[in-house]
């Protein structure tokens, strides 16, 4: 089912319900309150209601991975005002977030031990769920379509402009890599056609920047930054659009994923986190809160700046499906990447096993 994005009253029950579950104690080491030092929980559209002070001392911890950029937007204020350093006393939990660029680093980590819960991109999970042996579970959808064509110059207006040139991107062997593809496919072009060089989001911008004339793909806020970088740099084309097009459904790019292990030996405080994160993803795509989350975003190193966060996030398409509604969203992307790569969600569909609550 669908969670409402104001269930701001029912995570009051399940903080003072779950105080005591978890498999850790509260001293991790790993804590990442950000520079904010609680600055979210001091808003006034704080949605949590919850009581000041500090959290009780056997509170367990869950170990966070967010991803920098859009995937980890919607986290920022769960991951600032549930902080060990920020917690409220009746929290059921504090959070020890990181934050990480790279999928397979919060890949690496969920299958060590290192994280708990995580959020990643979603062919990513898919992979991970397959080649572990279902190890982790999917918890809900977050974010959907953010990748973006740039271009120096006027030549592209569609995807099938591509043929024949040359496109700067990032995420390769994730989900822009395959989105391209497929797209490219279902514009009558080859892959093989379009030269395409995968580098960071760093270099496709430095790339970029330096060159007369140059296309690329990249993501908001990488994109929101480079056109803020470099007037010449304009928008070509939606890539969300263009799938949209297609009509195979919404394009759910990222997710938030949980250990099965984690899940199984704490099934309350998965729900905890899951209603809390709700709110955040609530507080988050509020444009009442947009300059405060802004700065969430920014001194947590989701982006690197309050202007750019501001600018990106209402383009970060936050969402937050769950259950069925979340398992309807992802089967039929799954099953595009599946047919364009079998390689690009694990060489097979997920299981049921792998939908949280979508049983």
């Amino acid at each position: 089912m669908k969670r409402s994005l104001s269930l701001l009253l029912c995570a009051a029950l399940a903080l003072s319900l779950l105080a005591g579950c978890g498999p850790k104690g509260a001293s991790s080491s790993q804590s990442s309150s950000g520079s904010a030092g609680g600055s979210g929980s001091a808003s006034s559209e704080d949605p949590s209601g919850s009581s000041s002070g500090q959290p009780p001392a056997d509170a367990p911890v869950i170990d966070f991975m967010a991803l920098s950029g859009p995937t980890g937007v919607g986290a920022a204020w769960l991951m600032d005002n549930y902080s060990p350093d920020a917690a409220p006393s009746d929290a059921p939990f504090v959070l020890s977030a990181s934050v990480e660029a790279d999928n397979q680093v919060v890949s690496n980590a969920l299958i060590n031990g290192d994280a708990d819960i995580a959020a990643m991109a979603t062919n990513v999970a898919a992979s991970l769920y397959a080649k572990s042996d279902g190890a982790i579970q999917v918890l809900c959808v977050n974010t959907l379509g953010v990748l973006y064509l740039l271009e120096k110059g006027d030549s592209v207006h569609s995807v099938a402009d591509l043929r024949g040139k040359t496109v700067y991107a990032t995420g390769q062997g994730a989900n822009p890599e395959y989105i391209l593809n497929y797209l490219l496919t279902q514009s009558d072009v080859d892959p093989s056609q379009v030269d395409v060089e995968w580098m960071t989001a760093q270099e496709v911008s430095a790339k970029m920047v330096s060159s007369d004339i140059g296309i690329c793909m990249l993501p908001v806020p990488a994109a929101t930054a480079l056109l803020a970088k470099d007037s010449d740099v304009r928008q070509a084309l939606s890539l969300s659009q263009a799938w949209d097009l297609l009509d195979q459904g919404p394009l759910p790019m990222g997710c938030i994923v949980a250990t099965t292990q984690f899940i199984e030996e704490n099934p309350q405080l998965v729900e905890s986190f899951l209603e809390l994160y709700g709110q955040s993803i609530a507080y988050m795509s509020d444009q009442v809160n947009l300059t405060q989350g802004a700065q969430l975003v920014s001194d947590l190193g989701i982006t690197d700046s309050q202007e750019i966060a501001q600018a990106a996030i209402p383009q970060c398409n936050l969402t937050f499906l769950t259950g069925t509604e979340m398992r309807s969203a992802l089967e039929p992307y799954y099953q595009v990447l599946f047919q364009a790569d079998p390689a690009s969600i694990g060489g097979g569909m997920p299981y049921d096993s792998f939908y949280y609550g979508a049983h």
